[in-house]
């Protein structure tokens, strides 16, 4: 396996400020999406650094009514404790997210499974997609739902991205979106309707890119606090590294 890092990841958005300190990265077509609206630290900050960031983020939304603030540490970097002490007096919620990659030959061989079915979007099934994104979104709001369905509809056209569809007894059940790059191909926005959760339908959408992809690297973050990190360990992906987060929605 090639050495792969963070870097190796997507990020929507595009880069507005980049300093010695610091990337800002900001997406105006989506505006409430946190994860392309944000400020990514190249080394670590004393407190001083960090509210001065904060200070300038502030500012930048409040002006395009944005009403989160959200930043990234570097890798594997732990905040000193008055950073620390100050983002839990502020009100920040604190997350971490862990880079993983596996080989696809590395990926356990499932069973066959007549009752679900793995396809690539078409123009024909992406308002299935859309309409079944949108109910996943609406727990974060509707207004972000809304946003997303037309973020949806612009990705079927990116070339770099590859949206599939799991089907349940020829029901549309779940989805996961393919970021294609030379040497890796990334599993982002995988998501399973409560209902057909653990039916195996998760493994069947990782499966679908390991044999889409034979000689790419397959990574993907996860949620360094939730229960799917251990599901990917068990599923022979290797841990490459941590990132915290921070975010503060007022």
């Amino acid at each position: 396996m090639n050495q792969i890092s963070f870097t190796d990841t997507y990020t929507l958005g595009e880069i507005v400020l980049e300093n010695e300190h610091y990337r800002h990265y900001h997406y105006p077509e989506m505006l409430v999406r946190y994860d392309s609206n944000f400020i990514e630290f190249k080394q670590g900050s004393t407190l001083q650094e960090f509210i001065k960031a904060e200070e300038y983020l502030k500012e930048f939304h409040q002006k395009r009514g944005q009403n989160h603030l959200k930043f990234l540490f570097p890798v594997n970097y732990n905040p000193q404790v008055d950073l620390k002490a100050y983002l839990k007096e502020i009100g920040y919620g604190v997350g971490l997210l862990e880079l993983y990659a596996i080989k696809p030959t590395d990926f356990p061989i499932l069973p066959s499974n007549s009752d679900i079915k793995i396809q690539s979007v078409t123009r024909e099934t992406l308002e299935t997609l859309v309409n079944l994104k949108y109910q996943q979104d609406l727990e974060f709001g509707e207004e972000f739902a809304e946003q997303k369905k037309e973020l949806t509809r612009r990705q079927f056209d990116n070339p770099m991205i590859q949206q599939v569809l799991a089907f349940y007894k020829r029901v549309a059940v779940g989805y996961v979106d393919l970021i294609i790059s030379k040497e890796t191909v990334e599993i982002d926005d995988l998501s399973i309707g409560e209902l057909f959760q653990k039916k195996g339908i998760g493994s069947r959408l990782q499966q679908f890119a390991m044999t889409s992809y034979p000689n790419r690297t397959i990574i993907l973050l996860a949620d360094g606090t939730d229960t799917p990190r251990e599901m990917y360990r068990k599923q022979n992906y290797q841990y490459l590294g941590f990132k915290f987060e921070i975010l503060k929605v007022n």
